[in-house]
């Protein structure tokens, strides 16, 4: 069976998330969304942990439900570099036994979502190892709390200690990040980072497992490439959407080459601000291969749907407005995820014309991309040949995209059906 899972989200006990982040809301949402399976995030805070087992039946080790949507244990830590790492336990009790362990090392473990350490990357990754618990490198190429933020290479990090994953994050897919030999033998999770319960933040992201069953133990395979239990898509924003995929000013977002931003010593001779380097010039800069794993997933780029909706009739994406063309969408296709990913365009357009030329421009590549940097996501942008033109003529529509085109095989292709 073929489920979908963000695995990475967090809980209103982290700072800077919503309060709406609770385990009804996301359960909700997440069925809204398509998503079959969610992270809980933050379950080393008690007092999320008791939220998750009031709102929520275990259905098996490691795997609790709340209507009809799986949760897996997850959490975010932080450690003595303020470099982010993703966990996924194989029970409650393993839950318990790393907030014990780790309780000496933390001062804010019984408060926080996302605990900070005293820790180095290796001794967090030694003591997962020890209790069976999956640990990969957050949001491995953003600039301020992520891996390649501080270190040069896995290895560095970790010491040789074994890790089971590497997340994406926002501003790179898994082109980029197999410009890194090392990377090659490792499974890439594409996964939200949500601080909120709505749909263009939960899914955002999002992994398509091939596994028997929605459960800890079948991901953990999948993840492991185990038993025939694979993942078959990464599906996320396209890499130029993100916050930090261009090398940019953080207070006025003003983009620098690597050699501009050198050269003013990461100063914006502009205002002052500090200048970020981001993701695309991080990777190049440790690039050491042009080769790609022969059992790399695709990467699916997209965007929420109800960003799409809010570009096409130019109003802001949590408007009223954006809300009644998303929920006829739902009404009629079941979930976001099939509207963006499945249902044939011809069928898209009886609810909404112009948004479903929109999404078949996202499938297609054919989406004007404004590169986001310095904290300032991207923005798309449809082009106007393709809003004038017919339904039925889309695929003879001539759309000349400025900059780079991006290089993904297109949605049609996975499919291999004709939308």
């Amino acid at each position: 069976m073929l489920v979908d899972a963000d695995l990475h989200i967090h809980s209103r006990y982290s700072k800077a998330v919503s309060k709406a982040m609770t385990v009804p809301n996301l359960a909700e949402n997440a069925r809204f969304k398509g998503l079959s399976i969610v992270g809980t995030g933050d379950i080393l805070n008690p007092m999320w942990e008791r939220e998750l087992l009031r709102y929520a039946r275990k259905v098996d080790e490691g795997t609790y439900e709340r209507n009809g949507i799986r949760f897996l244990l997850t959490t975010e830590v932080e450690d003595n570099r303020r470099v982010h790492h993703v966990l996924i336990f194989p029970s409650i009790e393993t839950v318990r036994e790393m907030r014990e362990r780790l309780r000496p090392y933390s001062s804010d473990i019984d408060t926080e979502g996302r605990p900070h350490l005293s820790l180095s990357a290796s001794e967090i990754a030694d003591l997962s190892n020890e209790l069976d618990v999956l640990i990969g490198p957050a949001h491995a190429f953003t600039p301020w709390t992520s891996l390649y933020k501080e270190y040069d290479s896995l290895k560095e990090a970790y010491d040789g200690t074994r890790i089971h994953f590497l997340e994406l994050g926002l501003s790179a897919d898994s082109e980029m990040a197999d410009m890194i030999k090392a990377h090659h033998g490792l499974t890439y999770l594409s996964n939200s980072d949500a601080h909120s319960p709505m749909p263009h933040r939960l899914g955002r992201e999002f992994n398509r497992f091939d596994v028997k069953e929605a459960t800890f133990e079948e991901i953990r395979k999948a993840i492991l490439k185990r038993g025939g239990r694979r993942i078959v898509l990464n599906a996320g924003l396209d890499p130029r959407l993100g916050k930090y995929h261009l090398t940019a000013c953080s207070r006025c977002y003003t983009h620098y080459s690597l050699g501009e931003a050198k050269a003013f010593k990461w100063k914006c001779p502009k205002c002052g601000g500090r200048i970020k380097k981001g993701v695309r010039d991080r990777i190049l800069e440790l690039a050491d291969t042009n080769e790609r794993p022969e059992d790399r997933p695709p990467y699916l780029k997209m965007a929420p749907l109800a960003e799409i909706i809010a570009m096409v009739i130019g109003k802001g994406v949590e408007t009223k407005a954006v809300r009644v063309i998303w929920e006829r969408f739902l009404r009629d296709f079941g979930s976001e995820i099939r509207v963006l990913v499945d249902v044939p365009v011809k069928e898209l357009a009886r609810v909404h014309e112009d948004v479903a030329k929109a999404i078949w421009a996202y499938r297609n590549e054919k989406l004007i991309v404004i590169p986001g940097g310095g904290g300032k996501y991207g923005e798309i942008r449809l082009p106007e040949e393709i809003r004038r033109a017919k339904i039925e003529e889309l695929d003879s529509v001539d759309v000349e995209l400025p900059g780079e085109k991006p290089k993904q095989r297109s949605i049609t292709e996975f499919l291999g059906v004709k939308h």
